[in-house]
């Protein structure tokens, strides 16, 4: 095989793998259960054998879309950072965390059986994800947006708090309101 058949290969592999990527955590936040395997292809355009190749357990395809997803909302903080004064950053954030937090749902039983088995570091994404929080709330406060005394810890167990109570802000009015009420006591108010 030549390097340009080779390359068009890769690429045609990463595409499949990114499409599977994108279906399943579509097919996990649409599923209070675990999807079928069968059905994740076929909602990624793919046969069964390509699932396979790429993600050949459910563990394997539940840790990838985990890892993606976290790292989805680490680098969302400095997407959005670069895009929108902080507060509407933080805002839009809360919105990607909500999606993380349902596709978590549709995955719960093969995601504690990963975090048990130490698969997956639960204490290293909750540095991370602390992290992405704390830089959003960094650039509100040397604007003078944000109050001085809330930490990431306080805003994930608000989040944490408003995802047990409420859907996703996509679905449910209740969660954007409880999000916003968030937003505006993080507001600073001389």
């Amino acid at each position: 095989m030549n390097e340009p058949e080779s390359r068009a290969r890769r690429a045609d592999a990463t595409r499949n793998r990114d499409q599977l990527l994108a279906a399943a955590g579509r097919a996990f936040i649409a599923s209070d259960t675990e999807p079928s395997m069968r059905a994740i292809a076929r909602e990624a355009g793919v046969g069964i054998a390509t699932l396979y190749r790429h993600f050949p357990t459910r563990e394997d395809l539940v840790e990838a879309i985990y890892r993606d997803q976290v790292s989805g909302l680490t680098a969302g903080a400095r997407e959005l950072l670069a895009q929108y004064p902080a507060p509407v950053a933080l805002r839009r954030w809360m919105d990607l965390f909500g999606t993380w937090i349902a596709a978590k749902n549709g995955m719960l039983d093969t995601l504690l059986a990963l975090i048990e088995s130490g698969g997956i570091s639960h204490g290293q994404t909750q540095i991370e994800l602390l992290a992405a929080i704390d830089s959003l709330l960094e650039a509100g406060r040397t604007r003078g947006e944000f109050r001085s005394d809330v930490t990431a810890e306080d805003i994930a167990a608000g989040l944490i708090g408003i995802f047990t109570v409420a859907r996703p802000p996509e679905h449910d009015a209740r969660a954007n309101r409880l999000l916003d009420l968030l937003l505006d006591g993080l507001q600073f108010r001389p």
